[in-house]
């Protein structure tokens, strides 16, 4: 049998690859690519039975893979190997597509080989594939993924506060009044929520969810106090625009 890594990560390539080699005989080769492309280059080469695919990776996500393989028949097995949370664990359930969560468990490595060499028999992967696709996409329509150092999380829209700028980084203020600090920069969470109308930007350090402002206090200019008692200012420039969105929801 022949197996495909492919992850960003060379570390975690590598970690696989041991664990392959000392605890699963059937695998007789071995590959790995650092990206989506090369991976796709190496299957339609090679064509392995089996491969282990990370989802968050820089250029393509995992999840991408059916795009290389229009009008074609998938004939290989896939376990995504994934940081997310629980929550996006629901929405590899029902799609019926194996995943392993990192750190690898050597266990739940042999178990999901042993479920994913059963599937080939009978199951329509690229079906699968595109119910899994189908299920992450409903799921950003409730929930935003953050990416923090321990992997990813769902938060669900309603249970952020606001965004704070911090360099390149942002940190994220959530209702259970937990912080978390996300190595993106705002603007590319400005970016993520351009079509979700409870954003709103007062100034370029902050993205609020304008459901958990308590008060608009008119002193020393002007600023917006949260849920939380945090005080954050308004840009001169964008006050009037603030006010609109406030009229329009005391309609």
């Amino acid at each position: 049998m022949k197996a495909l890594i492919i992850d960003d990560e060379q570390k975690a390539r590598k970690l696989i690859q041991i664990l392959l080699e000392e605890n699963c005989p059937e695998i007789e080769t071995i590959y790995n690519a650092g990206n989506l492309e090369d991976g796709v280059a190496i299957i339609k080469q090679e064509k392995p039975d089996l491969v282990f695919l990370d989802i968050e990776m820089p250029r393509h996500s995992g999840l991408q893979i059916l795009e290389f393989f229009e009008n074609q028949e998938i004939n290989f097995q896939i376990i995504f190997i994934t940081a997310y949370n629980k929550y996006a664990v629901d929405a590899f359930k029902l799609s019926a597509i194996d995943y392993l969560l990192k750190p690898v468990d050597i266990f739940e490595l042999k178990e999901a080989i042993a479920k994913a060499m059963e599937a080939s028999k009978k199951n329509d992967i690229t079906q699968n594939l595109k119910l899994l696709k189908e299920s992450f996409k409903n799921l950003s329509k409730r929930k935003l993924a953050l990416e923090v150092p321990r992997g990813i999380i769902f938060i669900d829209y309603e249970d952020i506060l606001y965004f704070e700028a911090d360099s390149m980084y942002s940190h994220v203020y959530l209702k259970d009044g937990s912080k978390e600090l996300i190595a993106k920069p705002l603007k590319y969470f400005v970016d993520q929520l351009a079509q979700n109308s409870n954003f709103y930007r007062p100034h370029r350090s902050y993205i609020v969810n304008i459901n958990s402002i308590k008060e608009f206090n008119k002193k020393d200019g002007g600023f917006l106090i949260m849920n939380d008692g945090k005080k954050l200012s308004i840009a001169r420039d964008k006050k009037e625009s603030f006010f609109q969105i406030m009229r329009e929801l005391m309609r």
